[in-house]
């Protein structure tokens, strides 16, 4: 949790910062509003705690105008009512009365980060592992979840932390396939001022900011096998070596891993310690691919469009069950992140009221038509006296060129998102911006963040 602290921080809302970081925030102080927009803009934030003297709807207005979705609470000395109505009406979503009550502060910081990653699931498949999740998370058992790119592991990981007897201490999560080889170890463990090149100051590491609370090592599989030693030998000492330093620091964490591979064959092929996977694997939650949880879709479509409209300032949009017909006989090979994609792009792209399913843009770039109803899915695909998708068009083109499509459609598909496309074509992050990096020299137009993709109608 991201808080940035607008206002003074003179006597109550310094209290309301050490409590706030007492139940795991990052607190960043900004003394006025013009900070305040610099910090977001740069750094982003989850929760904004504005002191209500300060112009909240100027802020949040301008928040908006630059279509940044943070949510905000104001603070103020007392419990004046007519303060707080004007915060709420300004756009504060509550008004915390100072001095800070710290079962308040801490319920309002657990509303908010589970909003911003709320658990949608309504299908009999997930709510099975969803059980399952339950019964462990009181336990200190490490846990491995396992599954497609994109099924909600990371959201599975927070609910196990939510459901733990460690839920008022801190979640943290690192993608250990974003970050470079030569940077992970000191992301993980931390360094001394000195250590390397760079190393202006000492840095705590993730392990050292997880402590009381829970750790999620995020794609564990792309980690270098050298590090895995280091690792497995933190996970049995419970205590880190920062890179650089002579004193061991003692931790309390409970490891949560996520892998969209599998590690037994990872195992045998060199790439992955079985001590460690002994270690981590203590309990496995196996995520099914979205197109076995057909009303997870149907729940996930609806819940999307509603997040979209009111994210780009536009009126709620119907899907129609023709759409939804077509969303839900889809294979969604990038999942969960794929569908949202899909969503967002309908609710931008379509003029009126209603998604119907000529609307529903997959990622071929083409418009879907509609499925008839008792149709297969691989009727609906190819009809009968018809060539595979996209066969035809393969002939005589080298796997180079052909991967090279692929890999720009699905960034286009993406909208320029890089992690997204990477999870969707089940390579690593490194792998795919290294595969960039050499179109780019060739002088290919690579989408960039925030690219929009144009259909082709």
């Amino acid at each position: 949790m991201r808080l940035i602290i607008v206002g003074s921080l003179e006597g109550q809302l310094a209290a309301a910062s050490q409590i706030a970081m007492g139940n795991g925030a990052k607190v960043i102080h900004a003394p006025d509003e013009a900070t305040a927009l610099k910090l977001i803009r740069s750094k982003g934030a989850d929760l904004l705690m504005i002191d209500v003297k300060c112009d909240i709807k100027g802020l949040l207005d301008q928040l908006a105008s630059e279509h940044i979705s943070t949510p905000a609470v104001a603070c103020g000395v007392g419990s004046n009512s007519d303060e707080a109505v004007a915060a709420i009406r300004a756009g504060a979503k509550e008004y915390i009365p100072l001095p800070p009550d710290p079962d308040l502060i801490a319920a309002v910081l657990t509303a908010i980060s589970v909003d911003e990653h709320e658990f949608i699931y309504r299908d009999r498949n997930m709510m099975q592992v969803v059980k399952l999740a339950d019964q462990i998370a009181g336990s200190e058992a490490s846990i491995m979840i396992t599954g497609d790119s994109g099924t909600g592991k990371e959201v599975m990981a927070r609910h196990v932390h939510s459901k733990s007897r460690r839920r008022s201490k801190p979640f943290i999560a690192i993608n250990c396939a974003a970050i470079p080889e030569n940077l992970l170890e000191s992301e993980l463990f931390g360094h001394e001022k000195g250590a390397f090149t760079g190393a202006v100051a000492r840095r705590v590491g993730k392990f050292e900011e997880a402590n009381g609370g829970t750790l999620l090592l995020d794609e564990i599989s792309e980690m270098d096998v050298r590090l895995q030693a280091k690792l497995l030998r933190v996970i049995q000492e419970r205590e880190v070596d920062r890179v650089g330093g002579s004193n061991a620091v003692k931790i309390d964490i409970r490891i949560i891993a996520t892998t969209n591979r599998n590690l037994q064959e990872e195992v045998k092929n060199g790439n992955f310690r079985e001590d460690l996977l002994f270690r981590l694997n203590v309990v496995n939650l196996n995520i099914p691919p979205l197109k076995d949880r057909p009303e997870d879709i149907r729940a996930l479509c609806k819940h999307f469009a509603i997040r979209y409209a009111e994210f780009n300032g536009m009126p709620h949009k119907n899907i129609t069950d023709s759409a939804m017909k077509v969303l839900i006989n889809h294979t969604w090979p990038g999942n969960v992140r794929e569908l949202e994609n899909t969503i967002h792009r309908a609710i931008l792209l379509v003029a009126g009221t209603d998604i119907n399913a000529s609307d529903i843009v997959l990622p071929d770039g083409k418009p879907h038509m509609e499925i008839q109803s008792g149709a297969s899915r691989e009727g609906a695909m190819t009809p009968e006296g018809t060539e595979p998708l996209a066969a035809a068009s393969l002939i005589g083109r080298t796997v180079a060129d052909v991967e090279k499509d692929l890999i720009i459609d699905t960034l286009k598909h993406c909208l320029g998102n890089r992690t997204h496309a990477a999870n969707i074509l089940g390579i690593s992050i490194r792998t795919l911006r290294n595969k960039l990096n050499i179109y780019m020299s060739d002088g290919v137009n690579v989408p960039g963040p925030g690219t929009p993709q144009v259909p082709n109608l």
